[in-house]
């Protein structure tokens, strides 16, 4: 399943945005990148597949570009004001299920947007730190942004440590042994729960 959502506006820095799903994609396996366009299969309720993935997605990459924020419809609506607008949707699910959602900047001059300047329910992406994607440094901020999201899901999902031998390890058996001393000596702890006794 998925586990790495990208949302991204269409007519907002295409090039820009292809190369940060290859990124990723290259990085952890095309199969846990979730990109509408190529994840949700034909004939699938589309509203249904964003909405759900959204909710059960471990990290949200919302990749800004310079448009992102003033892209308009034809009446002159701004597109992230209208209520169904679909990027506006994916982020506030997000953030509602508790996901981690990061901003990726695409673009050297590409800003985060000011709270005021975005829906009461996404404002919270406002105060999230951002990664950015510089273009004139496009091959080291493309490395940068897939270590940055992989080692993010590893924190989400540790791997046992060494030694760990789950929940339902009982404790460590105790050994006795007894050590013949010759010339004087003392009881010392040889190991964890191994108590070594002077005959």
């Amino acid at each position: 399943m998925p586990c790495v959502f990208l949302s991204f506006r269409k007519p907002d820095s295409r090039w820009m945005r292809d190369r940060v799903d290859r990124a990723l994609s290259d990085r952890l396996g095309v199969e846990r990148i979730f990109k509408s366009g190529r994840s949700i299969t034909p004939g699938s309720d589309f509203a249904d597949v964003l909405r759900e993935q959204a909710t059960s997605c471990e990290l949200m990459c919302v990749l800004i570009g310079p448009n992102w924020l003033d892209l308009r419809d034809e009446s002159g609506v701004r597109l992230l004001d209208r209520e169904h607008d679909w990027v506006r949707v994916e982020i506030a699910t997000a953030l509602r299920a508790g996901n981690r959602v990061v901003p990726v900047l695409l673009g050297d001059a590409t800003l985060l947007p000011d709270a005021s300047a975005l829906p009461a329910e996404i404002a919270d992406l406002a105060r999230l730190q951002f990664i950015r994607v510089p273009e004139t440094h496009l091959p080291e901020g493309l490395a940068h942004l897939a270590d940055e999201v992989a080692e993010l899901l590893a924190a989400e999902n540790p791997a046992d440590g060494p030694g760990d031998d789950g929940p339902d390890a009982g404790p460590e058996p105790s050994a006795t042994m007894t050590a013949h001393v010759s010339g004087g000596g003392s009881a010392y702890m040889a190991a964890r729960d191994q108590t070594i006794r002077l005959a």
